[in-house]
C-alpha cells in the first residue's frame, strides 16, 4: 500500500483532484484503505471513488487466477458466474463501501484466457449485476471492447463504458440515446500500438501482444470513431499499464484524435462530474469544491501545457505551488 503513495502524489500535482479508481485484484484492496487515510487527512492525495474490484467470469478479464493463483488452487479476483453469484459479489462489494461496481462485460488485452472481441457475461448476469447495483445505489461501469458486449452492458443500465475500441459507430451512437457515457481511454490504446514492435516491452506477454496485432487496424481507427460519435465522452486513462504521472497524455491524445481541445478538457471536468454524479466538482461558482489549477499557457490553444500544472488548489488548499 505504501508503493501507491508517490502515485497520489503525482495524480494531486499534475491537477487530478478526484479520481475514480476501477478495481482491484486483492481481497483486502489497498485503494479502500487508501481511501479512508485521506479521507482523514492521513495522506494526500485525490479524492478515491473506488470499485474495490473488477467482477469477472471466470476465464474473463478480471480473472488473475492464472497469474496470482496459489498453489492450493485458490482463485484471485472477484470471479462470479450466473446470476446468483454475481448477485452475491455485487453485495460483497458494497459492503467494503463502493462508490461503483465495475463489471467485465469482453475480453481483453492483458489477460491470458480471453479475447477481446467476445463477451464473458451473458444478458441475464449483466441484468442481474446492474439491478443488484441498482437497489444498492451504486453505478457500474462496464470494460467491453466491442458491439456484443457494449450492446449488453448498454441494455443492463450500466453508467459507462470503458474502452470501446473495436466498437462499430452504431453501437457507439447507442451509448448516446441510452445516456450512457464513454470512457474511451484514447493513450491507453495507443500505448499498445505504439510499441508493437518493441520486443522488449512484450518479453514473456506473446499472448496480448498477438491480441494487439490482430486487432491493431481496428484499434487504429478507435479516436477517429470516438470523435466522430454522438456519445459523451468522459476522461479516462485505464492507468496502471503506465505511471500515473502519465494521466495528462489522454489530453492530447484526444486531440489527436479529433476532439477539440474545449471537448478534451469539459471531459475532465464538468462532463467528469456528471459521469460521478458529484455536481460540485468540475466547475467554479459558488457552492463548488473549489478545485483550481494553473497551467503555464492557454490550453485551448496548446494542450500540451497540461503537462506542466503549475498550480493545484483541492477544496481550497493550496496542493501544489512551482
Amino acid at each position: 500500500m505504501l508503493a501507491a503513495l508517490p502515485s497520489l502524489r503525482d495524480l494531486l500535482d499534475r491537477g487530478f483532484t478526484t479520481v475514480r479508481d476501477l478495481g482491484s485484484v486483492p481481497d483486502d484492496p489497498p485503494t479502500v484503505h487508501l481511501r479512508h487515510a485521506l479521507e482523514a487527512g492521513v495522506i494526500t492525495g485525490p479524492r478515491l471513488l473506488l470499485a474495490p474490484h473488477i467482477i469477472s467470469a471466470r476465464a474473463g478479464h478480471g480473472d488473475r487466477s492464472p497469474f496470482d493463483a496459489f498453489s492450493d488452487g485458490q482463485e484471485a479476483g472477484a470471479v462470479a458466474d450466473g446470476a446468483a453469484e454475481v448477485v452475491r459479489r455485487v453485495r460483497l462489494e458494497a459492503r467494503l463501501q463502493a462508490d461503483w461496481i465495475k463489471c467485465v462485460a469482453t475480453g481483453g488485452i492483458t489477460s491470458p484466457t480471453d479475447d477481446p472481441a467476445r463477451v464473458t457475461y451473458s444478458q441475464d448476469e449483466l441484468d442481474a449485476l446492474v439491478a443488484t447495483a441498482t437497489d444498492l445505489g451504486l453505478p457500474c461501469a462496464a470494460h467491453a471492447f466491442s458491439d456484443e458486449g457494449i450492446t449488453r452492458a448498454v441494455r443492463a443500465g450500466v453508467r459507462s463504458v470503458e474502452h470501446a475500441c473495436l466498437a462499430t459507430p452504431p453501437v457507439l451512437d447507442l451509448l448516446a440515446e441510452h445516456r450512457v457515457f464513454l470512457v474511451p481511454t484514447l493513450y491507453g490504446v495507443t500505448f499498445f500500438l505504439d510499441r508493437l514492435d518493441d520486443d522488449g516491452y512484450w518479453e514473456g506477454r506473446c499472448g496480448e501482444r498477438e491480441k494487439v496485432a490482430r486487432y491493431a487496424e481496428t484499434m487504429r481507427g478507435h479516436g477517429a470513431r470516438v470523435a466522430a460519435c454522438r456519445a459523451t465522452v468522459a476522461y479516462g486513462t485505464d492507468a496502471g499499464m503506465f505511471p500515473h504521472r502519465d494521466n495528462w497524455r489522454e489530453f492530447p491524445a484526444m486531440t489527436t484524435a479529433g476532439l477539440s481541445p474545449e471537448e478534451a478538457l469539459r471531459s475532465a471536468t464538468a462532463t467528469a462530474a456528471a459521469l460521478l454524479q458529484r455536481p460540485q466538482l468540475g466547475a467554479i461558482r459558488p457552492g463548488a469544491q473549489a478545485d483550481l489549477i494553473a497551467v503555464p499557457g492557454d490550453p485551448l490553444h496548446d494542450i500540451d501545457v497540461m503537462s506542466a500544472v503549475d498550480f493545484v488548489m483541492q477544496h481550497g488548499i493550496v496542493r501544489h505551488t512551482p
